[in-house]
């Protein structure tokens, strides 16, 4: 888990310094994204009493995903390194045992932790995570995965609207999630080999037509 976590807490910091080189210090509102991205997973999960409505799983695990995005980057502070920062994430989850509470009410005490403390607490992070169907491998794979996407879009024409979303009749997260499941999760180079192996499809698909 320490080094799993290392590498995500590393992903994150790059993909936030995209957005400002000095982001650690601008001490954004991250607590405000977690609790709102927690009531956009209620919507998906459902909570309307009045009207019939079925759980959107897949997209709930998504918002948990996104929730996980904000929250590790809740967790930076100038001068504590990534190995600190890991190892005191993984210290509080050790040998976490969960309280029972369905997705609704997971999600209500992150959003209630995060209104109250301004920050973000990994065990509430936790209960959800599990509520949600996920575990802490499944969580990994899926960051690691659309963390790198993202900068693959980008590094590939995604702004300027050359890159080709649908690679030979199938969305390039189709692609992600074959090729993830061929790859070893617990590999120290497991983003680059998720990196390595988008580039070779893409390449693959545009050579073909």
């Amino acid at each position: 888990m320490q080094q799993a976590l290392e590498n995500m807490l590393a992903m994150q910091h790059r993909m936030n310094t995209r957005v400002h080189e000095q982001w650690i210090q601008q001490n954004f509102a991250w607590y405000r994204a977690i609790w709102i991205e927690c009531g956009e997973l209620v919507e998906h999960y459902g909570y309307k009493w009045w009207k019939k409505q079925e759980p959107d799983m897949e997209q709930v695990r998504l918002e948990v995903i996104d929730i996980w995005h904000f929250g590790m980057s809740a967790l930076f502070t100038p001068g504590k390194g990534l190995t600190e920062m890991a190892a005191e994430i993984a210290a509080e989850v050790a040998g976490f045992s969960p309280q029972g509470l369905d997705v609704r009410e997971a999600t209500e005490a992150l959003a209630h932790h995060s209104l109250e403390t301004r920050s973000f607490s990994p065990t509430c992070f936790w209960e959800l995570m599990l509520a949600s169907g996920l575990d802490f491998d499944s969580l990994y794979s899926a960051y690691v995965g659309k963390n790198v996407l993202n900068f693959f879009r980008q590094d590939n024409g995604y702004k300027d609207g050359s890159y080709i979303k649908n690679w030979q009749g199938r969305e390039d997260n189709e692609h992600l999630v074959e090729l993830i499941a061929e790859l070893d999760h617990q590999a120290e180079d497991f983003a680059e080999r998720v990196y390595s192996a988008l580039e070779q499809r893409y390449r693959e698909a545009a050579l073909a037509g």
